[in-house]
């Protein structure tokens, strides 16, 4: 009898089983989908465009009128915040929010952002889809690349000098800061066209971006003396960039923020890096929808309407499952982010732990 040698089991393989949150996250998307949160609001847009656009004229109407006056500012002032309301509009467009078509909403996108905003799309678009992938995952999402100010304590155990002593302050710094982020956005969106690198539609963008901050510099200083012209351009452009700055900055700014290496689901990762603004339907106006920054990122092509009814379903889920879920007034948003600022400056030279650790360690 030939003895019969035993082949040896095989280890069985460890399959990682996905956690609660996770399994369930595709019946969250269908009650979203099922309560009619994902349909299409034109109407909304197109009532809101308008109203901007007649805004717009009645402003430029106004410089017309009030012609060799210090009052220019105030005109310049509005300029400033009709520009931000209406690259919301570029914002909403390039997630998909408005058209059912993607290239419609892709070109208006486009329109928007590089006519009124003086922002390259092609540009924005790539930065933001970072972001929206790798909200505050650092060396990936790019709006807490370190530059002025460091958004996380690895940022700012590197600054030497008195870099280290401005980067101890840099919560206070923050706001001030604000009203360069509208000339900042030009020029990087200058640098990005201008690239030897392969651009989408670069010469369609090139005339519209020559165009567009040419314009508003012509018209200054061919109607206002040459000093009203330069203050009238910089309130403009201070404006803009300050209201810009302070729409987003609650969004993440003071949020936990990831290591390059970390894993956490997607549901998860959106939500705890989020913060929400309370105040119904005037913040929705007044940040363009970005007050709902949780819901926002969960699903990128809701309509803005239809953020406040989705917050009542995500509450829901993340009570349901022990995901915190973050609201706050906007004024209290921005202490929050002096507060972190300063302390990430204070604390240059500490040993980096993921902030983030205990709370998703279950997941």
């Amino acid at each position: 009898m030939t003895p019969t040698t035993a082949t040896p089991e095989r280890p069985r393989s460890r399959v990682r089983q996905p956690n609660a949150v996770v399994l369930s996250y595709s019946e969250l998307l269908k009650t979203v989908k099922a309560a009619g949160l994902l349909e299409r609001r034109v109407g909304f847009y197109i009532t809101v465009f308008s109203v901007l656009v007649l805004l717009m004229t009645a402003t430029w109407f106004g410089f017309a009128l009030i012609g060799d006056s210090w009052f220019q500012l105030l005109i310049a002032a509005a300029l400033g915040i009709l520009c931000t309301q209406l690259s919301f509009l570029a914002h909403e467009a390039g997630h998909r929010q408005i058209f059912a078509s993607r290239r419609a909403n892709d070109w208006a996108a486009r329109l928007l952002a590089t006519s009124v905003a003086g922002i390259s799309y092609s540009w924005w678009e790539q930065k933001h889809g970072a972001h929206h992938n790798h909200p505050n995952v650092i060396s990936k999402d790019p709006d807490i690349a370190t530059g002025a100010i460091a958004f996380f304590p690895e940022a700012a155990a590197t600054r030497q000098g008195r870099f280290s002593f401005l980067t101890r302050k840099q919560g206070w710094l923050f706001f001030p800061l604000l009203f360069l982020v509208g000339l900042g956005l030009q020029i990087d969106s200058i640098k990005f066209i201008f690239q030897r690198a392969k651009v989408t539609h670069r010469w369609v963008e090139i005339p519209i971006l020559v165009v567009r901050l040419s314009l508003l510099p012509v018209l200054a200083f061919t109607f206002l003396p040459w000093g009203m012209a330069l203050a009238f351009i910089a309130v403009q452009l201070a404006v803009f960039g300050f209201y810009m700055g302070a729409s987003f900055a609650p969004n993440h700014k003071g949020m936990p923020v990831l290591p390059a290496d970390s894993r956490v689901d997607f549901f998860s990762r959106q939500v705890l890096t989020s913060r929400n603004i309370s105040g119904g339907r005037f913040m929705d106006i007044l940040l363009g929808g970005l007050n709902r920054q949780a819901e926002h990122h969960l699903f990128p092509d809701m309509a803005r309407p239809q953020l406040d009814k989705a917050a009542v379903i995500v509450r829901e889920f993340c009570a349901k499952h022990q995901v915190p879920y973050t609201e706050t007034t906007l004024l209290q948003s921005y202490g929050i982010i002096v507060r972190y600022l300063n302390d990430v400056g204070l604390s240059a030279g500490r040993h980096f732990e993921c902030p983030m650790a205990t709370v998703t360690r279950r997941f």
